[in-house]
């Protein structure tokens, strides 16, 4: 049953990693200047062309379907065309892998860079990313991967994060997301952690005081998304790094303001 399973899953990830013809880009940023505005530790969030990327927008509400980390020149290897492997990611078939920036040359992406990481949690976050290289995704989980199949699943909105949580819960089985959200979890970094509100008793014993106090949440329910909303990672764009000014943009002479 395991190999029937898992010829299936290869079936499935092939089916569901077939490019959409509808998907238009229309806010690229070159390949260099994302190279010259990225940071070792950066995550990278790619709004996908694939069949499975249209399912994961709707389910998550977000422009965003996948997410990889920047990683900088650690791997020191190249590809098949002489470009470095900067970024790691978990990708449906291949698991969890090296590739190049250039990869998403063609698509819309933005820069969530987390901030004032330590020299040392930022070499632990990467060292968990560079250890994870040849993980697989959960190929013989066929349930796990039909959610996929429609992309715009009938489901309460309530669900939907739930339904991205399905799995087999093998710690060598990762995506994208899960992935990233475990490197920083590792750190005790927060990305969108579960908030409780505490009156503490101040030291005149006569007036409280409220704190907070986060929980972890399971890395599972993680998204693209969360990367973008989290009030702790800084949003990045490359245009504005590079020194933007609206004075010297040119503009068709010919239309009507």
């Amino acid at each position: 049953m395991n190999k029937i399973s898992r010829l299936a899953g290869r079936w499935l990830a092939r089916f569901l990693e077939q490019p959409s013809r509808s998907y238009r880009p229309f806010a690229i940023t070159d390949t260099a200047t994302l190279r010259r505005c990225m940071q070792p530790g950066d995550i990278l969030l790619v709004e996908g062309n694939l069949r499975i990327s249209g399912a994961i927008k709707y389910l998550t509400q977000s422009t965003w379907s996948h997410a990889a980390m920047y990683v900088g020149d650690i791997l020191d290897k190249k590809d098949q065309n002489g470009e470095a492997l900067d970024l790691i990611e978990a990708d449906l078939s291949k698991g969890v892998i090296g590739l190049p920036l250039s990869s998403y040359a063609e698509f819309n992406t933005r820069i969530c860079r987390p901030v004032h990481l330590t020299s040392g949690d930022r070499e632990n976050v990467i060292q968990f990313m560079v250890e994870s290289l040849g993980n697989e995704y959960d190929l013989k989980n066929v349930i796990d991967l039909m959610r996929y199949l429609f992309p715009t699943p009938p489901v309460p909105v309530s669900w939907r994060r739930r339904m991205l949580a399905f799995g087999s819960g093998d710690p060598t089985r990762a995506i994208c997301s899960t992935l990233i959200a475990k490197a920083f979890q590792g750190i005790r970094y927060p990305i969108l952690p579960h908030i409780e509100h505490e009156q503490v008793e101040t030291l005149r014993g006569c007036e409280y005081t409220e704190k907070e106090i986060l929980h972890i949440r399971h890395h599972s329910l993680f998204t693209p998304r969360d990367f973008d909303l989290s009030p702790y990672f800084e949003v990045v764009k490359p245009t504005l790094e590079t020194g933007f000014d609206y004075k010297n943009l040119t503009w068709a002479s010919q239309e009507q303001v």
